[in-house]
């Protein structure tokens, strides 16, 4: 084993230890900065190791990478990190299938291995590319959230599929055939647009996760073209730990992979109207807060549930001030998150950590859901699907058979919403219309803010 590959071994065990310490929040930024090390260790041994490296350039992209990373984690709010993550998926699978056309490009004599590694990279990674800016701009408002679908358009899809395989045969066994190469960029480029348009918003935190997963297969087989140990494991481990996460999201809307990819999933139905076309009555009690603010005075223990809403309005600080009134007021409060709560894996806890809210007071599903028989109000901040009872026993419902937020069990429900819209599944809730429900309208953070002072006025 030479030098380099003992580096990148290294490299490669602070990988392995910096996801390891991802998984749980206090540990996350130590397994940041274990993970950044080891990447650069892995850069410096590629450039210390290997010839005909253009040290010049090398800074300047290192210059120009330093300030637009800068730039982001400056200028970009919490709330957008979803954005964040699908723009970097993007650069990702682009920067390895750039790689592997260099590569193509520049050589002379190239094997069909590695010739096969460059369409596989090309495929995977220009896929990655045009699929992530679609999928950002979904996320932006630049483009519909709803899904988009057009008539035959898994046959579209799939006659793409043939193309793509067809031609990047032919790429293999005859490699000087350049418009066969273009042609293979052309139609991957083509199906990341086409497979990512008609999923919906309430599949961002599975396409957001499996999109991040390619760019870690494009970074792979980019390693096996360039023959670098060290960008084969970092891709591996990436595109490893990029599917597991996807299996979880998958799991937490008890949907399969394909399920997702093809069900296009949020399509718009009437709000009042169940998926059989009957008429659906939910009769809602609308509060204020001020009559708010005295069933959390007459509280013991409270549970918030955060939503896509509560991230919309930035309202993760104005949450934490409510939750610290009514803590000093002896009242226990906790925080439900579930698995695809917001539009990205991890957004609420991202959220709520950001406004420094205890970790402890965290509390996934599957923890959660047993504290709810025993609590006296639940605070459900721009939530929808996620607490739709609908999914325990409304078979014809979207959403049938998805793990939810046991809301509707707590004495009180309280939710806050800016309008009556349906959520991502494209369905009413009818959790709106228990009993043991209340509506606060409003913008989350408003509410909070006006909240908190009928509290203190009480």
């Amino acid at each position: 084993m030479d030098l380099s590959n003992m580096f990148y071994v290294l490299a490669s065990v602070l990988f392995i230890l910096g996801i390891k310490k991802l998984s749980h929040p206090k540990t996350a930024r130590n397994g940041n900065s274990l993970a950044a090390t080891g990447m650069l260790i892995a850069i410096v041994s590629t450039l210390l190791y290997f010839g005909n490296i253009d040290f010049q350039l090398v800074a300047l992209g290192i210059i120009i990478g330093a300030i637009i990373g800068g730039v982001f984690a400056i200028k970009v709010e919490m709330t957008q990190m979803p954005q964040m993550v699908a723009i970097f998926n993007g650069f990702g699978g682009s920067a390895s299938a750039l790689v592997a056309a260099a590569e193509f490009l520049n050589s002379g004599d190239i094997t069909t291995f590695t010739m096969s590694t460059i369409v596989i990279s090309i495929f995977i990674g220009t896929l990655t590319f045009t699929g992530s800016f679609i999928a950002f701009g979904k996320l932006q408002g630049f483009i519909s959230g709803q899904p988009i679908v057009f008539p035959g358009q898994q046959v579209f899809n799939g006659i793409l599929g043939l193309a793509l395989i067809t031609v990047g045969v032919l790429t293999v066994i005859e490699p000087n055939n350049i418009d066969a190469f273009y042609i293979t960029i052309i139609i991957s480029a083509l199906l990341g647009v086409t497979l990512t348009i008609p999923i919906g918003g309430a599949d961002m935190p599975v396409i957001i996760s499996l999109l991040n997963s390619y760019s870690g297969i494009a970074a792979a087989a980019t390693g096996f073209v360039l023959m670098n140990n060290g960008l084969i494991i970092a891709g591996a481990l990436v595109g490893a730990s990029g599917i597991i996460l996807t299996s979880i999201m998958c799991k937490g809307m008890n949907r399969s992979l394909a399920n997702v990819i093809f069900g296009a999933m949020g399509l718009e139905q009437d709000p009042g109207t169940d998926s059989d076309g009957s008429q659906k009555q939910v009769n809602i009690k609308s509060y204020s807060t001020e009559e708010a603010a005295m069933i959390f005075d007459a509280a013991d223990k409270v549970i918030v549930v955060p939503g896509y809403g509560l991230a919309v309005a930035q309202a993760q600080h104005a949450v934490r001030e409510v939750a610290e009134f009514l803590e000093k007021s002896g009242k226990k409060v906790l925080y439900a998150i579930h698995p695809v709560a917001g539009r990205m894996p991890g957004h609420m806890n991202v959220l709520l950590a950001e406004a420094n809210i205890d970790y402890e007071q965290l509390k996934d599903l599957d923890e959660i859901n047993p504290e709810f028989e025993d609590c006296d109000v639940t605070l459900v901040l721009g939530a929808n699907d996620v607490v739709n009872p609908a999914a325990r026993h409304d078979t014809s419902s979207p959403i049938f058979g998805m793990p939810i937020l046991d809301v509707d069990k707590s004495r009180t429900v309280i939710i806050n919403k800016r309008t009556m819209n349906t959520g991502f599944a494209g369905i009413q809730n009818e959790l709106f219309g228990y009993d043991n429900s209340i509506m606060v309208f409003g913008d989350a953070k408003d509410m909070l803010q006006q909240l908190l002072k009928d509290l203190k006025d009480l």
